[in-house]
């Protein structure tokens, strides 16, 4: 409608006025109060890009190859070769026409499931709430986080256990919420847990080496838990965090009780030549993102785990899909997918060396990964030691992880039917692996 000039002049008077009210009152005028019903769209799966082009591949796959395999024409894997051959016999009962309509509905139904789990978890209640306990250093972007104060169940100060985890993902995945926190659940066993949480590099941690986190910023979280008194902390790191772990380990032998491996890799070629060529591909994809920005994107990182099994998303969502909404597996499902979807960056010097070195030319274990100079040499560990090889692992291939295990003088193995990520945060982790541990922790440091 046409206003006079002089109405909205003093339309907007009102407007001023209305809000200086608001500030004299303490309070934001109304169109500034957030709405604390909303939750906030997640922006997951990432990437999502990727992740949307594989399921269309897939389908758009299985629509074109079903006629090869009908006529036997269709290539297959030799432990899929019996299955195969059953399936194109059936084939030969059924009209062309006929099955070419059944799976064209088949797919689009599940393109609409797939679609719809995505969308469900973006827009799903849960949020996590736990709080991080106290932070009792700090240095950068890298800060240590005492878990002593969680547990009203521990009676005395208990042992020190130092967790080092990846670079590339959070930490909380070891106190991912309430109903599942492995360090909690320590720190009720007994001991007192304290974990570095790394952060997403600044602009001083993207100039860093491998040697700079380790023998700088895990050694000063070291000193750090040692000046709080009490015995020698044992020293734990899951994953990538393992060889972190495995650095300072070799480096302050003394100052330490032993040391807990999981799900460390070790030996690069156990995942093949497909895991070398991606993370090569993957690298000079992205050397010049690098040289400008100074890391490797969580996008690129989230991309290189996608390609360990491209069809991963399609199955989890379409089975997410299917479940109660306000379920606990529902709410544990999208805690596990918001974690995984809150990776960060990678250091460009981390990750010429993680791609380059270790997966390019297995440093490793041939012996020619260094730090500060020196070989890393897994035979010069003298402390108790432990590697935990989950047997259904497909991030770390169990042959990576158990060429550690054995590389370690006197090292204990065990290999529990865990995945790599189920053996933190599983309904099954508590007894395969939870246990088992804190029981070595409890028995083998002195």
């Amino acid at each position: 409608r046409a206003r006079s000039p002089h109405a909205a002049r003093a339309n907007r008077k009102q407007r001023v006025n209305s809000m200086a009210q608001g500030k004299q009152s303490g309070q934001e005028p109304p169109e500034k109060q957030p709405d604390k019903a909303a939750t906030p769209i997640r922006l997951g799966p990432r990437p999502l890009p990727l992740h949307l082009s594989v399921a269309a591949a897939t389908w758009m796959s299985s629509r074109a190859a079903w006629p090869f395999l009908k006529r036997g024409l269709l290539p297959t894997r030799p432990d899929l070769k019996s299955r195969a051959a059953a399936l194109a016999a059936e084939l030969q009962t059924l009209p062309d026409e006929l099955f070419d309509q059944a799976l064209q509905k088949e797919i689009q139904s599940r393109s609409r499931d797939f679609i719809e789990g995505i969308a469900r978890y973006r827009r799903h209640s849960y949020q996590r709430t736990l709080t991080d306990p106290e932070v009792v250093w700090r240095d950068g972007t890298t800060r240590l986080l005492d878990y002593g104060k969680t547990s009203a169940k521990r009676a005395g100060p208990g042992r020190p256990l130092l967790m080092v985890p990846s670079l590339i993902n959070r930490g909380y995945i070891l106190d991912l919420s309430e109903d599942c926190s492995l360090l909690r659940w320590l720190a009720d066993q007994g001991f007192h847990p304290y974990l570095v949480d790394w952060g997403a590099p600044g602009a001083e941690e993207r100039q860093f080496t491998l040697t700079d986190y380790i023998a700088g910023r895990l050694e000063a979280a070291l000193d750090a838990v040692l000046a709080r008194g009490g015995p020698p902390p044992i020293l734990g790191g899951y994953c990538m965090g393992g060889l972190l772990a495995l650095g300072l380990a070799l480096r302050r032998q003394k100052d330490l009780a032993g040391l807990a491996l999981l799900a460390t890799p070790w030996d690069f070629s156990a995942g093949g030549a497909g895991q070398k060529a991606t993370a090569l591909t993957s690298l000079a994809a992205h050397r010049w993102t690098m040289e400008v920005t100074g890391e490797l994107p969580v996008d690129a990182i989230q991309a290189l785990f996608a390609a360990i099994d491209p069809e991963n998303c399609l199955r989890k969502f379409l089975r997410f899909v299917a479940l109660e909404q306000d379920s606990a597996g529902a709410r544990a499902f999208v805690a596990l997918e918001d974690w995984l979807n809150d990776g960060v960056p990678l250091a460009k010097e981390v990750a010429q060396v993680c791609l380059g070195e270790w997966y390019g030319d297995n440093s490793p274990a041939r012996g020619r990964w260094r730090l500060a100079g020196q070989v890393v040499d897994p035979g010069r560990l003298t402390l108790p030691s432990l590697c935990l090889v989950p047997a259904q692992d497909r991030i770390v291939p169990p042959g990576s992880a158990l060429a550690l295990g054995e590389a370690i003088p006197a090292c204990q193995i065990l290999r529990p039917p865990a995945g790599h990520i189920g053996m933190v945060v599983s309904r099954g982790a508590p007894e395969k692996v939870w246990r088992p541990l804190a029981r070595w922790l409890t028995h083998s440091v002195a």
